[in-house]
């Protein structure tokens, strides 16, 4: 009796066994640490995107961090740039299983480092890092901006964005740039050519107006394998309003502020065979003296100047605003310039000459408008002449719109 007992007892114990060890065999699906409680791998728990060591993820690729169950706990995200470090600022969904980062573009030649902390579906705690790396353009493009940063400029002045490679993809570039005015109003883009980009309102500036600039050109692709560069805000104040017509029959400058008449002030314009473009020209620059050669704008060797006194440029092509010492009575009498407005004036530029006078009193963005002369009216592309077209006209210039 006692003999079968243990002979029983131990066929039981033996039976256990090998059920125990039928059951870990049978737990190849699950894993034998789940069996234990083991949680599962982290990468399961929280996925990434891009993957974790991924290498030249483009700006459109979707950076995101979730867990398909459980709930995310904190997420840091931190870019490595240019020997430098940047956190990524973002923002969990409302159930917290997802985090996004703000700006949804990622920034090229860059590594970024996420650290994640979640609570698995069962409550366990998991952390996960991770690392990926964004393309690195062989290429890259700018835009060189006029005006300058914190300027006070005149009601006329044209925001104009000169690009330093042709732009193929415009519409992408131009959605990249916004100009926004304090108080508002409608400015449209326009552009000339495929590496300059204007933008202006439908009228002048109103006085005082703050005009921004938001250039969004970083990483965003202008032609094929060429990526913008910049980042960054520009914003300048209109100052007080100020048209100047020129007469060249009449050989007078009319000067007017803010709609008043200030000065009327004799000038020479353009001779016979060179005369002065015709329409509305805004200031450009202003140096207080330069050199003119006329190798320079294809007069030959007709002149060189090298101390040019009060000189704004209305052109690219060379046409300018400036004060004249060498034909003293030619302004308010005759003219007898290869194409620029003469103001009279003495060597080395004198304050209480009429060129010195409207020198001083002048903003770059000041509209200069020139009329019969015998000539065709200016292009709209050479120099900031923009406002010599319709806005019907400069409207259809855009890419987008």
């Amino acid at each position: 009796m006692h003999v079968q007992t243990r002979a029983w007892r131990a066929g039981a114990v033996l039976a256990t066994a090998l059920t125990w060890v039928a059951l870990l065999a049978g737990c190849t699906s699950s894993g034998v640490g789940d069996v234990f409680g083991r949680p599962a791998a982290p990468d399961d728990v929280i996925r990434v995107s891009p993957d974790d060591g991924s290498r030249g993820v483009h700006a459109g690729g979707r950076l995101r961090v979730r867990v398909p169950s459980g709930r995310l706990e904190s997420v840091t995200v931190v870019r490595s740039q240019d020997g430098q470090e940047f956190p990524v600022l973002g923002r969990l969904s409302a159930d917290e299983t997802v985090w996004k980062p703000d700006d949804p573009r990622l920034v090229l030649a860059a590594e970024y480092t996420i650290d994640a902390v979640a609570l698995d579906g069962d409550g366990r705690r998991v952390a996960r890092h991770a690392t990926f790396t964004t393309f690195v353009p062989d290429r890259r493009f700018v835009g060189y901006l006029m005006p300058e940063n914190r300027a006070t400029v005149g009601t006329g002045m044209i925001v104009s964005v000169q690009f330093n490679r042709q732009i193929a993809n415009r519409a992408a570039v131009e959605r990249a740039i916004r100009v926004t005015a304090r108080p508002a109003v409608e400015i449209r883009p326009h552009w000339f050519g495929d590496k300059r980009l204007d933008f202006r309102p439908r009228q002048y500036w109103r006085p005082g107006t703050r005009v921004t600039v938001a250039l969004r050109l970083r990483d965003v692709e202008g032609a094929p394998g060429a990526y913008g560069l910049q980042y960054k805000n520009v914003s300048f104040t209109v100052g007080r309003s100020q048209v100047s017509l020129v007469d060249a029959a009449a050989h007078t400058m009319k000067v007017r502020r803010d709609g008043k008449v200030v000065a009327t002030v004799p000038i020479t314009a353009g001779a016979p065979r060179t005369t002065t473009y015709n329409g509305k020209m805004v200031v450009m620059e202003m140096l207080a003296v330069t050199r003119m050669n006329s190798r320079t704008v294809g007069f030959g060797g007709e002149y060189d100047i090298p101390d040019v006194p009060h000189a704004m440029r209305l052109t690219e092509s060379g046409t300018f605003v400036h004060g004249n010492y060498w034909s003293p009575d030619a302004p308010g009498r005759v003219n007898v310039s290869h194409g620029c407005v003469g103001l009279k004036d003495v060597r080395g530029g004198g304050s209480g000459t009429p060129a010195g006078w409207f020198f001083d009193h002048s903003l770059v963005g000041d509209v200069i408008e020139v009329v019969h002369s015998d000539d065709k009216k200016v292009a709209p592309d050479n120099g900031l002449g923009g406002w010599n077209m319709s806005w019907d006209e400069w409207k259809a210039g855009s890419a987008v719109w």
